[in-house]
């Protein structure tokens, strides 16, 4: 993966969309991670109880997918310097091979002098929003002079 030179990038950019399945096993393998083993991750019964259509991914796990959008255009995750998102509603994550796809694009906004480009991103489940006010901003360098 080459890293993005800030000469090649626009105000009003569309980055390339994902699409991204997350399955219950996704889930699994996530909370091992992350230490997050809350049962609305895992049992239907409980998460229902509780007001929830059932099992849902978690949040940060949410987060982190759709930054790729991002990491993936700039062709290096450590140029993400800032990123912030607001969670608009869960995704449910039903028990079966399918499990449930989210749709992620990101468009630049802006572009600093000292480099710093600004990215809106969108998340989606089943055509709804499920993440609000996400911007990351990626530090991108100049191209490299060729000999």
């Amino acid at each position: 993966m080459s890293r993005r030179a800030l000469e090649s990038v626009t105000v009003g950019e569309v980055l390339p969309a994902l699409s991204v399945r997350l399955r219950r096993a996704d889930l699994i393998r996530y909370a091992g991670a992350s230490g997050d083993f809350n049962v609305i991750h895992w049992s239907d019964r409980v998460a229902q109880s509780v007001g929830l259509p059932g099992v849902i991914a978690h949040g940060m796990l949410t987060m982190a997918q759709a930054v790729r959008v991002v990491t993936d255009w700039a062709g290096d995750p450590g140029a993400v310097i800032d990123y912030k998102v607001r969670f608009t509603r869960p995704v449910p994550v039903p028990d079966d091979d399918e499990g449930a796809e989210i749709v992620l694009g990101g468009t630049v906004t802006d572009i600093s002098v000292d480099g710093h480009v600004s990215v809106a991103l969108t998340a989606t489940f089943q055509g709804d929003k499920i993440l609000a006010a996400a911007k990351a901003v990626v530090r991108l360098t100049s191209a490299s002079p060729t000999p």
